[in-house]
């Protein structure tokens, strides 16, 4: 099946910096709202509370409850905030003293904040759960107006990270994003990975309890991804378990990776032959290549690869040329 590029990629870098050229917008669905954890690592906290909590799908505590003893300041303490900020995010005076059953809010007060101006979808308890991204919105104001790290906002949205490489992708106007993770089952993800030379996770066998959540948050691809590298799967389905299923395009033919490819016994991918149009950039990520041209290297001379370009600057390769795609059986002239 021959599937354009611009359909299948929403964000995929390579650690090597090379970037999947033209990303779609996700499909804009909000996901359902997570349900509350109950429990927080002790390691939240530097001082016993015994208030109630409610935290997001990543653990983190967004709302505290007062008990008999609380202080203004022993709360800041606790969840790492200083006494002035905790203030401001609960409109209370600096040296106000506490009511036992306050609900204390540990994330910004509701409304715009600089570099997060979007309107917010909340769950029943308070948590936000996406964001609708407007002009000069910045990650650091999304993550410290939602009290999320940046690691956990690309896990929630399914991406190996959101920070901005030369191009824009992830903050965009009108893009929607996701805050927080659908529940998964605790089961899932425990299944045999098979990795490539370059370390990165190219199959994967599926384990009872397995979905497309908690697969796409365990290796940053989105349903629809992991649905067009494995047409025999449906999204209204459950996925069986023992499914071999692929986590890049491999056998799927790509806009700028067109070519036919080796690969060993156990479906690692050895060698690439070149088609008209191919890039660098694309035959890498087709294949989860963290650096080709270390593959390609050449027995003599400094950095680079010994393949032919036809455009230097693109990374379009020379049609018809057999490159290693496999760091550790390179070729080498």
């Amino acid at each position: 099946m021959k599937v354009s590029v611009a359909s299948v990629l929403l964000m995929v870098v390579l650690a090597s910096g090379l970037v999947a050229c033209t990303p779609q917008p996700s499909t804009e669905v909000s996901p359902s709202p997570a349900p509350p954890v109950s429990t927080v690592p002790a390691a939240v906290e530097k001082a016993s509370l015994t208030g109630a909590k409610v935290a997001d799908s990543f653990g983190n505590v967004d709302f505290y409850t007062t008990a008999d003893g609380d202080t203004l300041a022993g709360v800041a303490d606790a969840f790492e905030l200083s006494t002035a900020k905790l203030a401001q995010f609960n409109g209370l005076p600096v040296g106000a003293a506490l009511v036992p059953g306050t609900k204390l809010r540990l994330i910004p007060a509701p409304g715009p904040a600089t570099g997060a101006r979007g309107e917010v979808t909340e769950d029943a308890h308070g948590i936000p759960v996406s964001y609708r991204i407007v002009e000069d919105d910045t990650l650091a104001g999304i993550t410290y107006r939602f009290g999320i790290t940046a690691k956990q906002l690309a896990e929630a949205n399914k991406v190996p990270y959101v920070h901005e490489q030369g191009n824009t992708y992830f903050i965009r106007t009108g893009h929607l994003i996701q805050l927080q993770k659908n529940p998964v089952d605790s089961r899932s993800g425990t299944g045999a990975t098979v990795n490539n030379s370059f370390g990165q996770p190219i199959l994967y066998t599926t384990v009872d309890g397995d979905s497309f959540d908690s697969l796409g948050y365990k290796f940053r691809s989105t349903t629809e991804q992991l649905l067009m590298y494995n047409p025999a799967l449906s999204a209204g389905k459950p996925i069986p378990a023992g499914t071999r299923m692929r986590l890049m395009p491999g056998e799927m033919p790509i806009d700028g990776a067109r070519g036919t490819f080796t690969a060993d016994a156990d479906g690692i991918p050895l060698t690439y032959t070149t088609a008209a149009g191919d890039t660098e950039g694309q035959v890498s990520f087709r294949f989860s290549v963290v650096d080709i041209r270390s593959a390609n290297r050449p027995l003599t001379g400094g950095a680079g690869s010994w393949y032919d370009l036809t455009d230097a600057p693109s990374g379009e390769l020379v049609p018809g040329q057999t490159i290693s795609i496999a760091l550790n059986k390179p070729i080498n002239k």
